[in-house]
């Protein structure tokens, strides 16, 4: 069994490219995520530069006595992690009393004074400690967790986000934010601010769980450092902006894909029934009878289906009428072949039981016109096939219009003395490209149809004018009007209102060919030509249209 990709199915394969937008979608959240961080970071280090500032040129309150050795400094950083144990369990600030803490202040009023700064710049989420130039920790405030738990909502509110957390990871709030032991010795951002240069820095917090931001600012005595302001954040609230802006895609993409899938799904779906409809109706168009039908479903829609719709209906009604053409030409070779038989077989029988010569000769000739007429008939029939094979390779060249026309009619005159010819020519020369000798064949045979058609004792008007860039040749006759079943059908093969003049003085065989044959050439010229009833019911006249060559 074969695979065959339906119309739904490529309509399918091509809105995978909506996974585009999601996509630009992510990028746009990481460029957003990064921009934050860097905010945070900015945010951070003004802190930083605010506690600093409030301790600039106050050495009092910065002076210790040097550590000696390592087990001075593990001590301070035992007393860093006391000390934000402390301020994690109490929510105070605490200050650490140093070893070996030399001041000229009393130790009373140097926690008030740095507890009053911590306290007014303390931030809800974040962690500010103070270290002097020998990495012992003056004194430490704040939690980097927060203080409220976030909330997620009750019954499918809950329920809906905590389907999105398989997919969308979010900040875990229970982290280790216990300092490190080491966190003195190697941090990069406060080896910088002892330096004298502000930094920040990204770390993990100590179980990993928490990614934290830290910002380190000197603190100045004139041209010397005294210490450092640390303050610390996780980004926390940032992946929570990521996370909700991931959710917020994720649904998006949701609803629009599914929305995208039906619509998608139901245009093919109508689509494919209207193509579905148009074959069955395409299979269909032959009757029983062999007869063929229009088609007429979606003939009106304006989209390229109806194109096709329409294009099936042209095309099956060229067919029709070539079948009716065939069907015709049975029917009218058989009326215009009956005579000449008739003629033939009965010359031919009394020429065998006649006796006398002269009378045998009579008979002799009327059998030699019955053959031309059959030879007539065959010629004519071949006519059309021989000039639409002579058209492909016939050569054209420039000439003018007004003398070709203007020799016919001379011509005309003598071919038929009983009819009178009116000629209006114009007054320049109307120049056309195409065959002068294809031009008088046509002109042929309109003249014929208006002589055979015109009331006797009328004359054949012909004219001959500039219209634009065109040049409108009109043959006109007085006589009955068009009939109603041929109008707009007159220059289709096998089309004639000719009235049937059978027996010996039938002028010749009539096929319905000669306008059809006269309508190829003028579209070998470029132009058009059609018939119409005169305004007053007096004749018919033929307007020939031919665009004249430019120059």
């Amino acid at each position: 069994m074969n695979f065959r990709i339906t119309l739904r199915l490529k309509l399918a394969l091509v809105a995978l490219t909506l996974l585009a937008l999601p996509w630009v979608g992510w990028r746009y959240v990481q460029e957003m995520e990064r921009f934050l961080l860097e905010a945070q970071q900015q945010a951070l280090l003004a802190t930083a530069r605010a506690v600093a500032t409030a301790l600039h040129e106050r050495p009092q309150l910065m002076r210790v006595k040097p550590a000696e050795n390592s087990a001075a400094r593990q001590a301070a950083e035992e007393s860093l992690r006391q000390a934000a144990e402390r301020a994690d369990k109490t929510g105070q600030p605490a200050v650490v009393e140093e070893i070996g803490r030399e001041s000229v202040m009393s130790e009373q009023q140097s926690v008030a004074e740095i507890t009053a700064i911590l306290r007014g710049l303390e931030r809800s989420t974040g962690r500010i400690w103070v270290v002097n130039r020998e990495l012992k920790l003056l004194a430490l405030a704040g939690s980097l967790k927060p203080k409220t738990p976030a909330d997620n909502g009750e019954g499918a509110a809950r329920l809906w986000r905590d389907i999105l957390a398989r997919i969308v990871s979010r900040p875990d709030e229970d982290f280790d934010e216990a300092l490190d032991e080491d966190v003195l010795g190697t941090g990069r951002e406060i080896a910088h601010a002892l330096l004298g240069a502000p930094a920040t820095r990204l770390r993990n917090s100590a179980d990993g769980r928490a990614v934290i931001v830290s910002a380190a600012h000197p603190i100045w005595s004139r041209d010397t450092v005294l210490g450092a302001v640390v303050v610390e954040e996780t980004t926390h609230s940032i992946l929570s902006v990521r996370s909700q802006a991931m959710e917020r895609l994720l649904l998006t993409t949701i609803v629009v894909f599914a929305l995208a899938a039906a619509v998608l799904l139901g245009f093919a779906t109508r689509l494919s029934n209207r193509i579905r409809r148009l074959r069955d109706e395409a299979e269909s168009a032959v009757d029983a009878h062999g007869r063929l039908k229009q088609l007429t479903s979606g003939s009106r829609a304006g989209d390229e289906i109806g194109d096709l719709s329409r294009s099936f209906s042209a095309v099956l009604a060229k067919l029709a009428q070539h079948h009716g053409y065939l069907e015709s030409l049975a029917g009218r070779l058989s009326h215009e072949l009956r005579t000449p038989i008739a003629v033939v077989r009965s010359s031919l029988e009394n020429l065998r039981l006649e006796s006398d010569p002269a009378q045998a000769q009579v008979y002799l000739g009327r059998a030699e016109e019955g053959l031309s007429r059959l030879s007539k008939i065959l010629t004519r029939m071949s006519e059309a096939t021989r000039l639409e094979q002579s058209l492909r390779s016939e050569t054209r060249e420039r000439y003018d219009l007004a003398a070709v026309v203007t020799e016919c009619v001379s011509g005309y005159r003598l071919a038929y003395p009983q009819r009178s010819f009116e000629l209006q020519p114009p007054d320049q020369l109307l120049r056309v490209d195409g065959s002068p000798d294809l031009l008088v064949q046509l002109l042929d045979k309109l003249v014929a149809n208006a002589v055979d058609f015109g009331r006797a004792g009328t004359p054949v008007r012909i004219g001959l004018q500039r219209a634009g860039n065109d040049a409108q040749l009109v043959v006109a006759n007085a006589g009955p009007p068009l009939p109603a079943e041929v109008q707009g059908r007159l220059f289709e093969a096998m089309i004639s209102s000719r009235p049937d003049r059978g027996g010996p003085r039938n002028d010749g065989p009539h096929l319905g060919l000669g306008l059809y044959i006269a309508r190829l050439i003028a579209e070998f010229h470029g132009g058009t030509i059609a018939a119409a009833n005169q305004a007053d019911g007096s004749g018919v006249s033929v307007r020939l249209t031919l665009p004249l060559a430019p120059g």
